[in-house]
């Protein structure tokens, strides 16, 4: 069979169009999800100055933030799949503006800012900030941490809702492409917070990193509230057959049945399988690709955020990111007939090359463009397969009825593993140094391949061939 058999209704161009508005709205507010998520990551040098934190201090936030959001989707997958992607979307946006907005206004709590000399690894503090209520900066650390971790619980609603907005949307020989989709966006809020919160602490204080993003969360709410339906029923068009079940009887009918989601999900072994590869990318993702890597530059190579070695790193990342989703997509769809494990496997293996190149990078002295270099190759394998995990396989085989708590537990293995890397490179940068650093995913990536190598022939049931 050659092409990918996609059902003409799926082809409409009243249905395409009407599709597209949907999944631009959902899409704009989801990367903005990522933009209040991923600004403190961006511009954590920023508030390591200014608070007198250490690497430690900011292992806190690396720890206790991905540790709420992966426990959080476990527990808000199901009520997605009960309430709907729309409204659990609107929920979650309501508490990351509160939560971004009360964070910012902790520069409040400082009196006098940090004092430091030296630079790159030479720099170090000598005076401490003064804060108010005689506040420790571990202390503060320790309560800014948990209000950003309660951020976390609700960014949890984001990948859960889009994911079960478009199950019902996209065809199962679509679902490839449309994670190469998620991928773009995912990568699109990481340029806008990676790229764009550092310019924004450049020009204003660094509390404005976090009010401004949440202000465009605001416009993305009342858009999402006004122009954004659940279903394609609810636009007026016929209920269409997505290709993920074998019949209407497997999903439970029309009514929603929480044991029937969860039986479906938590006893399949392939769910599990492709959860532990989704713990894996976390390893691997949350070390470098996603949070450690401006550190890095900075302590490393002295790279100040608005020079040209960070900002082609950040957007490096995103378009190399992209290009991963749309390749590894398009594969799954076009070359395996819908099959996600072995791109994922490939996926794998890359990551594994790139950290090896990263650490021979500054073995050999390539200085900060042998690191740019290398981080961007590992983005291109790491949002390849985290496009496939997060987007495709969620939607193949938790189906439209168990989607997002399909999601909820490839994304919730996913950042359990992110928080145990927080202290753990915390621990590590400060105790060894940062080759060490690029070294320690790599067994995590080789686990991942193996693991998914285990379903490769693995399709949804019901599918019609492949």
């Amino acid at each position: 069979m050659t092409g990918i058999e996609i059902p003409s209704e799926f082809r409409d161009s009243k249905y395409r169009i009407r599709r597209a508005q949907n999944w631009l709205l959902v899409g704009l507010m989801y990367s903005f999800f990522y933009m209040t998520r991923y600004n403190f990551s961006a511009i954590a040098p920023t508030l390591q100055d200014f608070f007198g934190w250490t690497k430690s201090d900011l292992g806190l936030f690396e720890t206790l933030m991905p540790l709420a959001y992966g426990l959080a989707v476990f527990f808000n997958a199901p009520l997605a799949d009960r309430f709907g992607g729309r409204k659990s979307f609107l929920f979650g946006s309501v508490g990351v503006i509160i939560m971004n907005a009360a964070f910012g206004a902790f520069y409040l709590m400082v009196d006098t800012p940090a004092q430091w000399a030296g630079e790159g690894s030479a720099r170090h503090m000598v005076e401490a900030a003064q804060i108010a209520g005689g506040l420790s900066a571990r202390g503060l650390a320790w309560i800014m941490a948990v209000l950003w971790a309660v951020n976390g619980y609700f960014q949890s609603f984001g990948a859960l809702s889009i994911v079960k907005i478009n199950a019902q949307w996209f065809h199962l020989k679509e679902r490839g492409t449309f994670g190469a989709i998620f991928g773009v966006l995912i990568r699109f809020g990481l340029i806008l917070a990676f790229s764009g919160a550092p310019w924004i602490v450049s020009i204003l204080p660094w509390q404005w990193a976090f009010w401004i993003p949440a202000g465009f969360v605001v416009i993305l709410f009342l858009c999402n509230l006004f122009f954004v339906v659940e279903t394609p029923e609810e636009a007026g068009f016929e209920k269409r057959d997505t290709g993920d079940t074998a019949s209407e009887e497997e999903e439970g009918g029309e009514k929603f049945n929480l044991m029937m989601v969860l039986k479906k999900v938590f006893t399949s072994s392939t769910m599990w399988m492709i959860a532990i590869a989704s713990m894996m990318i976390g390893f691997v993702r949350r070390s470098v690709v996603d949070a450690w890597y401006p550190v890095y530059f900075h302590e490393v190579h002295g790279v100040a955020k608005t020079d040209l070695a960070y900002q082609l790193a950040a957007w490096g990342i995103a378009l190399l990111g992209i290009a991963g989703g749309f390749a590894f997509g398009i594969m799954s769809d076009r070359i395996y007939k819908g099959r996600r494990a072995p791109v994922v496997v490939y996926g794998f293996i890359g990551m594994a090359i790139s950290l090896g190149l990263f650490y021979l990078s500054d073995h050999l002295a390539l200085g900060a463009w042998g690191g740019v270099a290398c981080i961007v190759l590992l983005s291109f394998f790491v949002n390849g397969a985290h496009g496939i995990v997060g987007g495709a396989a969620s939607m193949d085989f938790g189906g439209r009825k168990a989607a997002a708590t399909a999601a909820g537990l490839f994304d919730g293995m996913q950042y359990l593993a992110g928080a145990f890397t927080g202290m753990a490179v915390g621990w590590i940068t400060t105790e060894y140094d940062w080759q060490v650093w690029k070294l320690w995913p790599i067994p995590f990536a080789v686990v991942g391949a193996l693991v998914m190598a285990k379903i490769w022939n693995a399709m949804p049931r019901g599918s019609k061939g492949h």
